[in-house]
């Protein structure tokens, strides 16, 4: 029988985490299709069985012999999914029983293509990590909340951008129009293009506050000029590929307020730079920007056609784009002042 929902996991080294999260999968009161998306893995060249496929003996598994990146190794889950819907769950992170069941309930409009989780901490469950997302003028986005206590101020259903690729739903038919996830984005953003390019065709993300995710929110990794290059080179992409003619004119203008309130929040030791102690760290930022600015300039000629080419799907102006994303924008204290979570 085809299910309803397919579930796609990526896994990149975090085996002991992702046990919980198909733990977490096997317990819901909506049965889906699992489908984990193992990258870089040592089971594809020895031809083994991944250890947890005994434990878990109704997931599907593809080996991967290299990482792929999220944006791949997602492509292919959806290449092999049967559901109608496609759901995302991130290995460091456990679904609440009824999370598939309150995403689900979201698509009753044909126009939701996008459902989006209420995703807050697992060490800390009152701390909100991203409730959909919202969007700064030049292409930075950022999780809705993110580092807020949750005091039931997310607790209605409503219309949010797009949802986190840490627990999403898509709608497939959505994805079979516009297409899945850019793979030249690697990571880091993706979801954020994606989403922008769903709204851009007209269709719309419900957030449900009933479909609740705890995730492993690590500092592993986040100190890194790599990251941050990844982060600068699609935000920039994104910006070219889907920002209305007018706004992308300003983006050095709000990306210069942004790094000038960077400063200042760097200054106090808060947000993002809080992460790059000293003058060592400072620099690999830099360098981090620097990198990400160059690799972003030698991709707009294939960007600059991607947008060409996206013009038959749009389905909002220039203006109405622009609305979008005002009326979605996230404030610069906020955004200076809290860091980003992976």
């Amino acid at each position: 029988m085809k299910p309803a929902i397919s579930v796609i996991v990526v896994n990149w080294k975090r085996d002991a985490l992702l046990a919980n999260a198909l733990a977490s999968l096997t317990k819901q009161t909506m049965p889906a299709e699992i489908i984990v998306v193992d990258n870089e893995s040592s089971n594809e060249s020895s031809g083994r069985a991944h250890p947890l496929a005994e434990v878990f003996p109704d997931v599907r598994w593809i080996f991967n012999p290299r990482n792929e990146g999220f944006c791949r190794a997602n492509n292919q889950g959806i290449a092999v999914a049967r559901g109608e819907f496609i759901a995302l769950l991130n290995n460091d992170a456990e679904a609440d029983p009824h999370w598939l069941e309150a995403l689900h309930s979201c698509f009753r409009a044909q126009d939701v293509g996008m459902a989006a989780s209420k995703i807050t901490l697992y060490a800390d469950h009152r701390i909100i990590d991203k409730t959909g997302h919202l969007i700064y003028p030049d292409g930075q986005n950022r999780g809705r909340g993110t580092g807020q206590t949750d005091c039931g101020q997310f607790d209605r259903e409503e219309e949010t951008l797009w949802p986190d690729g840490c627990a999403a739903m898509y709608r497939r038919s959505m994805l079979a129009e516009i297409g899945g996830f850019d793979e030249i984005l690697f990571a880091y953003g993706d979801d954020a293009e994606l989403g922008l390019r769903a709204r851009i065709a007209g269709w719309r993300c419900i957030y449900t506050p009933r479909a609740v995710v705890r995730h492993h929110r690590e500092l592993t990794g986040r100190a890194s000029w790599r990251r941050i290059a990844l982060i600068e080179r699609n935000r920039v992409l994104l910006a070219v590929r889907h920002f209305p003619p007018g706004l992308l004119w300003r983006n050095g203008y709000y990306y210069a307020l942004r790094i000038a309130s960077g400063i200042w929040a760097a200054s106090r030791g808060a947000g993002e730079t809080g992460l790059f102690p000293g003058i060592g760290g400072k620099l690999r930022i830099l360098w981090g920007l620097i990198a990400g600015d160059f690799r972003a300039l030698t991709m707009l000629p294939r960007t600059l056609r991607k947008r060409a080419a996206a013009r038959g799907l749009r389905k909002l102006t220039s203006r109405e784009i622009h609305s979008l994303i005002l009326r979605n924008r996230i404030s610069l204290r906020e955004l200076s002042t809290k860091a980003a979570t992976p």
